[in-house]
């Protein structure tokens, strides 16, 4: 596997770690363990942080990984990683809106949009792992533009 096929499974691993992590804070302030509960979705929050800081490191300095499967499956891709970022991006914007809102004890205010943020982490967690599988598992992965040496060298 290449360095941006080894990157991306850390990115996964610590997406899929955010989303269980998530799922147990959740459990836990369904049965009102209001403290367990904080230092779950904290932690949760911290591992998709860490997440989004990985990925965008990546991006700069590996570039995107193009899909390197059949071209039959090129459009049906694109439209899946489309959907999938559009998911991610709406979760991290819910995801700072309902961390405020706890933080500032506005917890009506977080209770209305805390299931719908998690329920989105989840989807976009699913399918960031899809994303992953068909760059780097099910089919060889395309080349990665490196964006950093393009940008230092002026090569394309």
């Amino acid at each position: 596997m290449s360095i941006a096929g080894y990157w991306g499974l850390v990115n996964e691993v610590l997406m899929i770690s955010s989303a269980v992590v998530v799922a147990f804070g959740w459990y836990f302030i369904r049965h009102k363990r209001i403290d367990i509960h904080r230092k779950f979705m904290l932690t949760g929050v911290l591992l998709g942080a860490s997440f989004f800081v990985s990925y965008l490191l990546a991006t700069v300095v590996i570039g995107d990984t193009y899909f390197g499967g059949p071209n039959k499956f090129k459009a049906p891709y694109q439209v899946f990683l489309q959907i999938h970022v559009l998911l991610a991006t709406a979760a991290a914007i819910m995801g700072v809106i309902t961390l405020r809102r706890a933080l500032k004890g506005r917890f009506n205010q977080h209770k209305k949009i805390a299931p719908w943020t998690a329920t989105f982490w989840f989807i976009a967690t699913a399918t960031g792992l899809g994303v992953f599988l068909l760059l780097f598992v099910i089919f060889p992965p395309g080349p990665s533009t490196s964006s950093l040496i393009q940008i230092l060298t002026g090569t394309h």
